[in-house]
């Protein structure tokens, strides 16, 4: 305690020889009358103050004190007017000048502190966040020093980094991702839609794979998105299992890539809803606890069994909930097929990872009221993909990855030899 107590008398003492006693007494009266308000502005004068003072200690670093250069030819040239930005903010200041040999000499520090990518970085975050840049001038220091903040600048910034974000995701290299496992996935907009990829590599981790937009959701479509991944570096190959929903689209582009050697998980969550849209409200209680409890069994054997039943107890009531379980119903056993150890089927049974980063869009964009092209959608939709991005996890059961991927080759090894042995 003795020693916190000491550091707080030497911040406090350092604190009054950088601004002096009389203005701080000044700063605390008028922070005591108005409030917050006057804090932030006292902040950001001690921000300046702090950025100025980096400034002319960098120069002093360079050319020596006044009257003592260090090399020839350095010459301390004054100052002179420039801005910065502090946080988000885009403050007047004076910056300290350097001249080498009739040459400008640019501060390292100042250069870096001017730089308008950090505003705009910082926007975009916020924009993620929830805020809308009409609103922006409400929510930051309202002082004389300030410019640059109107609605269109901060739409103008926005702009400019969100078109940095999209080609980003653009030409990102994918070489370096050995995929394990690919969700394929749709999000609408108006009359676009989009077809999102989302990677598992052999480490569990997460990445976004890339997008394609559309007008519906169609094998074309799912192939463009194919090739575009391929071009960047992605190997697709029959190892690589692939988890979407029921489009059918997506699942005709897959089949006619990989063939019979497709590993195909349908996402049982999806089934499962499908399933009791089809059925009267007596009897979605005992249906979903069927299939439930169906693909609860880790025995491949045993699973298709529980389903054959639960299909024909589907008979009696719907016929249409019957064919769709039956549509399905090998699909719905990948993971057992495989031997997929049980962590990792937590994760592959359902196309909810890539849902869960689709509730991250839908959050962050929930203030755009319209998109006004395709170009805006595509820059938004790849900004918020990224901003997501650095939320994710390491898969669940990603330490089961490599005893999966051994599983997965003596299955396509020995389906192999029987389809020799029966040619």
């Amino acid at each position: 305690m003795k020693r916190i107590a000491e550091k707080k008398k030497q911040n406090k003492e350092l604190f009054q020889a950088l601004v002096g006693e009389e203005h701080i007494q000044e700063e605390m009266k008028a922070v005591m009358t108005e409030g917050k308000k006057t804090l932030d502005h006292c902040m950001m004068d001690l921000g300046k103050m702090l950025a100025e003072s980096l400034m002319y200690m960098e120069r002093e670093e360079i050319a020596g004190m006044d009257y003592h250069p260090k090399r020839n030819g350095l010459e301390k040239w004054g100052a002179q007017a420039g801005s910065i930005y502090l946080g988000d903010q885009k403050v007047k200041l004076t910056h300290p000048r350097l001249r080498a040999y009739d040459a400008e000499l640019h501060l390292a520090t100042y250069e870096r502190l001017k730089r308008p990518r950090e505003f705009s970085e910082e926007m975009l975050v916020r924009a993620m966040r929830g805020l809308s840049g009409r609103k922006y001038r409400e929510t930051i220091t309202d002082i004389g020093e300030e410019f640059g903040i109107s609605p269109s600048s901060i739409s103008n910034r926005l702009v400019e980094a969100t078109a940095e974000k999209l080609k980003t995701l653009r030409e990102r290299g994918l070489s370096d991702f050995k995929a394990f496992a690919v969700f394929i996935d749709t999000i609408h907009r108006g009359d676009a839609t989009f077809i999102i990829a989302l990677g598992i590599d052999l480490q569990g981790k997460k990445r976004v794979l890339g997008f394609w937009e559309g007008v519906t959701e169609n094998k074309e479509i799912a192939r463009s998105l194919f090739s575009d991944m391929e071009s960047r570096g992605l190997v697709l190959t029959d190892e690589i299992i692939f988890v979407t929903d029921g489009g059918k689209g997506i699942i005709r582009a897959l089949k006619n890539r990989f063939g019979g050697d497709l590993i195909h998980q349908r996402c049982t969550i999806h089934k499962d809803r499908n399933l009791q849209h089809h059925l009267p409200k007596r009897y979605r209680a005992e249906a979903h606890r069927r299939f439930r409890h169906a693909l609860a069994l880790k025995d491949y054997e045993e699973a298709k069994r529980a389903l054959e039943d639960f299909e024909r107890w589907l008979r009696q009531i719907n016929e249409s909930a019957a064919d769709s379980l039956l549509e399905a119903k090998e699909e719905l056993l990948t993971l057992h097929r495989v031997g997929m150890p049980a962590l990792l089927r937590r994760t592959l049974h359902s196309t909810n990872p890539i849902e869960s980063m689709f509730g991250t869009v839908r959050f962050c964009e929930r203030n755009i009221k319209r998109y006004l092209n395709s170009k805006m959608s595509q820059r938004w939709l790849a900004s918020v993909l990224l901003y997501a991005e650095e939320g994710f996890r390491t898969a669940k059961g990603f330490k089961q990855i490599p005893e999966a991927v051994e599983r997965i080759k003596r299955l396509q090894k020995q389906e192999t030899i029987e389809e020799c042995q029966t040619v």
